[in-house]
């Protein structure tokens, strides 16, 4: 085997060095967004947690938007997801029915902040809260000041000003988008301001707005179930005598249930899809949190104002 030659020994010290120091600096864990995760349960909160985080941590979304939380089950590779993350954010108040185990066995080894302990519920739900809190932008920025003080005390690699600054901004956009859907609501006749939902979702909108929910197509906090013929009869004599002209049902669901009841209505009653528990799809106008309230508030004057 020929020898090296001098010059030849020194070129490959030096790109052994270089090898060297490129894996060495891969495998930062401080990097930008690829050192720190954070997973989140639902779309809502996902986009939420990006405008708090910006790039000092990659965000995972465990429900795409469009999902239903009240229908989601995690697949084993999310699961692990959880357990390898930084910081793990839910909603809580059991919206995650088929995570609620798998956070609870998360807390002795990863952060977990509840966003819905962090605001003043309403009462519902099978455990007394009504975890649907997100209806509500005010209540929103309530659980981001939360998560700014969770994320500086519990999370080291997400303790910094940078965090907390892009918190505090996105604190202050969501207590101004609060006076803009009053304003947008603003000229609905107070005699027009009772509306029906599909289930019960809406409680933190209309508690915030100033809506009078009357009653809903299927009863509970889920989105399951079917009326009987009595009961439709019983919510078209509700419609009529409440003076309701609007039916809002969730986007990601279907029409179909409120259809049939406002088509046995004696009077002009609209059935609105709004964007309830999730995002709408990239590219629209309720593709962010704050584009949900937006577009949902902007279809309520629509059809009521």
């Amino acid at each position: 085997m020929p020898r090296l030659r001098a010059p030849a020994v020194v070129l490959v010290v030096a790109l052994t060095a270089l090898v060297l120091l490129g894996a060495a600096c891969s495998d930062d864990s401080g990097a930008s967004g690829g050192g720190s995760v954070v997973v989140v349960t639902t779309a809502l909160l996902g986009d939420v947690v990006r405008n708090v985080v910006g790039d000092a941590a990659d965000v995972e979304v465990l429900m795409s938007a469009g999902t239903d939380p009240h229908a989601f089950q995690p697949s084993a590779a999310q699961v692990a997801a959880m357990r390898d993350a930084a910081v793990v954010v839910a909603n809580g108040a059991d919206l995650e029915e088929s995570l609620e185990d798998v956070l609870a066995d998360l807390a002795d080894d990863v952060a977990v902040f509840y966003a819905a302990d962090a605001v003043d519920t309403l009462p519902g739900g099978e455990h007394g809260a009504d975890p649907h809190f997100f209806g509500d932008p005010d209540r929103v920025a309530d659980a981001v000041a939360a998560l700014r003080e969770f994320l500086a005390d519990e999370v080291p690699a997400l303790a910094s000003d940078a965090v907390a600054d892009r918190a505090l901004a996105y604190e202050t956009e969501l207590r101004d988008l609060v006076v803009e859907v009053e304003e947008v609501l603003a000229p609905i006749d107070p005699a027009d301001r009772t509306i029906v939902t599909d289930h019960d979702v809406f409680a933190y909108f209309a508690d915030r707005f100033d809506l009078t929910i009357a009653g809903t197509l299927v009863t509970g906090g889920g989105t399951e179930g079917s009326p009987s013929a009595g009961e439709i009869d019983a919510l078209v004599t509700l419609i009529e005598t409440s003076g309701v002209r609007l039916i809002a049902v969730d986007a990601a669901g279907s029409t179909d249930l409120a259809d049939t009841v406002a088509a046995e209505v004696d009077g002009d009653v609209a059935v609105v899809a709004l964007h309830m528990e999730t995002l709408g799809a990239e590219g629209t106008a309720a593709a962010t949190y704050v584009g949900t309230v937006r577009d949902n508030a902007a279809r309520i004057a629509e059809a009521l104002a």
